[in-house]
């Protein structure tokens, strides 16, 4: 397959991307940004006359300075039979080392000299060693993995003009790989970890996320078990990691006899505790019987509950308890836990940061032409939204508030909105009942004794704003709040608030202790609340995001039975119908979902909307659905320079695993599409080929 078209920024100042790069070094936190490469051109007909050009990469070996020199030199051939107007005379390739926090940068004089060397926090310059080289090659590679698109676009829109390749295609490049990653194992926490994970540690960090996607990706789970094998003889830790392989590779009696013996040596190992009740909640949701379901989560419980106390100040262990109580449907229990969560405010990737440039050239290659594809980009930007749409906060949450709300909306599809209202006014102390309360059993006092200063002592009447919570946290408020002010009513008159009721606030917890502090009844106060607990504030404003949620899914679909009733067509444009697939997939309506993803492709194309189908298509196990959505998926991401995606390659994996490759291939073949469009699809077909994936003919 030809390689990814060259994408090309024009600088206003040269070397000015350079520049930005070495001064956003210090700021960096984790893996770094994709690696960038800055080529000076020269005009052929004006010999003075230079430019300065950069994209951004990520997959490229980066094992020695020679690797990085070469794909410098690949780009002198890049003009696809155009004559050419100018030539390139210099080129430097940055790329970053999160472990020693050097810029590792190889420049390259066309013709002439390569010299490599890095560059520190402070922009100077240092000798490049081998192990500064071992180091940046692992970091490329993970950086590979937490930099791919999953598909939907989404990530690929972020960064403009990034070329993103395969780093490891073969069981050679596999073992150089995994050897680096042996290496340097026990250093991994310096990297930092996901953003649910408080304290990056030996096992949780973004070294062994991205060692485990790398298995779950190419479904090479031997390879994960000699490596986590070798490396729990160094540390009983690791077996959590090698019990994760098991289960991915279906050895699961084995992966439980790993936890058990590694739980005898380290019983508050909360990773591995984690991992148990994982598993075990699996096996329950999965239960013939409903005794064999409660057996299995009441062992779950067991694991989750030890898990919290061996790790109190974790995210995901609270989460992970809570999930358990769902699924035994004790619902005050879930909503206390849930609301004992530890939440930590989103770190998002590191990203370039660039100055604004002269101008921007987004080749495109013969290869990825297909015609619903090519008339996405002009006919999106020309789309009208409704406003209410584009203020969804829960579209935005990322890390640990996403993952709370997950659980949330699970509650809300099991149990509905009304009761999920009355469990929260039973576990809760509701603003209403506090201040009744507290009317009965304090004396007021009299309105000529009232002052400033008083009424700052005793807390005063009306619910204060929450001084201690994050920007994060007083927008979602600030948006709940503007979006109940603008109260849009339904098609036929009705207002919202008919169908789903806005939730009353919890009394704010700083206001309690405002009282607490200053009067001496406050346990007479609360006689009557002492079972219930106070509501934190970002679980205050999750409950309004919510109610903004459901209120909008439910204009949308009481619009369409009105519609439907009168034998009208309901219209909205693309984005809106994207848009309304995402809300209805937060809040578990799948076939909704579906329906919406479906409205938005007949209008234009969406990796998006694609993607949300191409997920309801392997639930159903319909094969040459999914084939035909995963060739348009791999195109436009083809299109727009990523020739790697793990989560489509895990997709094609997946197939070839249940259907076999031969049947995969002609299902593939069949399809009436371009032959340099389906050799696209072939070409992650044939990866599977090379790692002798299950299903395979090799």
């Amino acid at each position: 397959m030809p390689p990814p078209a060259v994408p090309e920024i024009s600088e206003d100042v040269l070397h000015e991307s350079i520049e930005a790069r070495t001064e956003t070094l210090a700021s960096l936190r984790e893996l770094g940004p994709p690696d960038l490469v800055h080529l000076l051109k020269q005009n052929l007909r004006s010999a003075g006359k230079q430019t300065g050009v950069y994209h951004h990469v990520t997959g490229v070996d980066a094992s020695s300075s020679a690797s990085l020199a070469a794909y410098i030199n690949t780009l002198t051939y890049k003009e696809h039979g155009q004559v050419p107007t100018h030539k390139i005379v210099e080129g430097l390739y940055c790329c970053y080392n999160a472990f020693s926090r050097l810029d590792m940068r190889v420049h390259v004089t066309i013709p002439g000299t390569v010299e490599a060397y890095c560059v520190d926090e402070r922009g100077e310059k240092r000798k490049a060693t081998d192990e500064f080289w071992l180091e940046t090659y692992l970091c490329s590679v993970l950086r590979a993995y937490s930099y791919a698109d999953d598909g939907s676009g989404e990530t690929i829109r972020k960064i403009m003009g990034a070329r993103r390749f395969n780093p490891v295609t073969n069981t050679e490049t596999e073992h150089r790989f995994l050897s680096a990653a042996e290496s340097l194992f026990f250093r991994g926490w310096q990297l930092g970890s996901d953003s649910v994970v408080q304290v990056p540690n030996n096992v949780s960090n973004h070294l062994t996320a991205g060692l485990l996607k790398y298995f779950h990706t190419t479904g090479r789970f031997a390879s994960g078990i000699n490596l986590f094998e070798k490396l729990r003889t160094q540390n009983v830790e690791v077996s959590s990691l090698l019990a994760k392989v098991l289960f991915m590779g279906n050895e699961e009696v084995q992966g439980v006899r790993v936890l058990y013996q590694a739980l005898k040596d380290s019983p508050m190992d909360y990773v591995m505790l984690d991992a148990q009740a994982e598993f075990l909640l699996k096996k329950a949701i999965a239960a013939e019987t409903p005794a064999q379901k409660e057996e299995r989560l009441k062992m779950a419980l067991g694991c989750a509950d030890r898990s919290t106390i061996a790790a109190p100040s974790e995210f995901g262990t609270w989460a992970r308890l809570a999930q358990v109580y769902v699924a035994m449907e004790d619902w005050e229990n879930a909503l206390t836990i849930l609301n004992s969560c530890p939440m930590f405010t989103y770190q998002d990737k590191d990203a370039p940061v660039m100055p604004e440039p002269k101008d921007v050239y987004l080749p495109i290659l013969p290869e990825t032409r297909l015609d619903e594809i090519d008339s996405e980009p002009e006919s999106r930007y020309s789309e009208q939204v409704d406003p209410s749409l584009l203020n969804l906060r829960a579209a935005s949450y990322r890390g640990t508030f996403k993952l709370a709300y997950k659980i949330l909306t699970e509650m809300t599809a099991k149990i509905g909105w009304d009761q999920l209202l009355k469990i929260r006014s039973t576990v809760f102390v509701m603003e209403d009942e506090y201040r009744t309360e507290k009317q009965d059993n304090v004396p007021q006092p009299q309105a000529s004794n009232r002052n400033p200063s008083t009424d700052g002592l005793r807390g005063t009447p009306e619910p204060t704003t929450n001084g201690d919570q994050t920007d994060e946290e007083s927008d979602e408020e600030k948006s709940a709040t503007d979006a109940d002010s603008a109260a849009p009513t339904l098609t036929n008159g009705h207002s919202e608030g008919d169908s789903v009721e806005k939730p009353t606030h919890t009394i704010d917890p700083g206001e309690v202790k405002a009282d607490g502090d200053t009067s001496a009844t406050t346990d007479e106060h609360l006689s009557r609340l002492n079972n219930k607990r106070l509501c934190e504030r970002w679980l205050d404003s999750l409950f309004m995001v919510l109610y903004e949620d459901l209120r909008v899914y439910t204009i949308w679909r009481t619009q369409m039975a009105q519609y439907r009733a009168q034998s009208m067509q309901y219209k909205k444009s693309a984005e809106e119908w994207e848009i309304l697939g995402a809300l209805a997939e937060r809040l578990q309506h799948h076939e909704e979902a579906v329906e919406a993803y479906r409205a938005c492709l007949a209008a234009r194309f969406s990796p998006k909307a694609l993607s949300g189908i191409l997920r309801a298509f392997e639930k159903q196990k319909n094969t040459r659905d999914t084939v035909a959505a995963v060739i348009r998926l791999v195109t436009w991401q083809y299109r727009w320079y990523s020739e790697f995606s793990p989560e489509l390659l895990h997709t094609i994996r997946s197939l070839i695993e249940e259907e076999g490759a031969v049947k995969v291939r002609s299902i593939i073949q069949a399809t009436s599409l371009p032959q340099h469009v389906l050799d696209l699809t072939h070409h992650y077909a044939a990866l599977c080929a090379t790692f002798r994936s299950s299903g395979t003919d090799g």
